[in-house]
């Protein structure tokens, strides 16, 4: 199956499927740095991967240390963030999966409210 094309969307879903692609989970984040931590450590990112937003940014145009294929980042309950930090998140993780659909290693953002 292939998998969807790179970008970010949003699904009722509580656990979406995303065919053809790996699939990372992370589970209603409350703060920046879990939201930070759970990403890093659901895409495996190397130990010297800041923890700020650029940092985020710049690693999720790279996942080079991932092996080639498609990725889909599912967001649960997004909700929870602060509205703030929600917003910037949602900036980054928009651009980086719409630029990684030019790469061997696409990334599509799903966020799952679950409602």
């Amino acid at each position: 199956m292939r998998a969807p094309k790179p970008g970010l969307r949003v699904t009722r879903a509580e656990r979406p499927r995303v065919p053809g692609a790996t699939v990372r989970t992370v589970d209603g984040p409350r703060t920046k740095r879990e939201l930070l931590d759970a990403i890093a450590e659901e895409l495996e990112f190397p130990g010297w991967t800041g923890r700020n937003w650029d940092a985020l940014a710049d690693a999720l145009r790279d996942l080079s240390w991932l092996p080639p294929g498609a990725y889909a980042l599912v967001w649960r309950h997004p909700d929870r963030l602060d509205p703030g930090d929600y917003a910037t998140a949602v900036e980054v993780l928009t651009r980086a999966a719409d630029e990684s659909a030019a790469t061997d290693r696409p990334l599509t953002v799903l966020l799952a409210s679950g409602r």
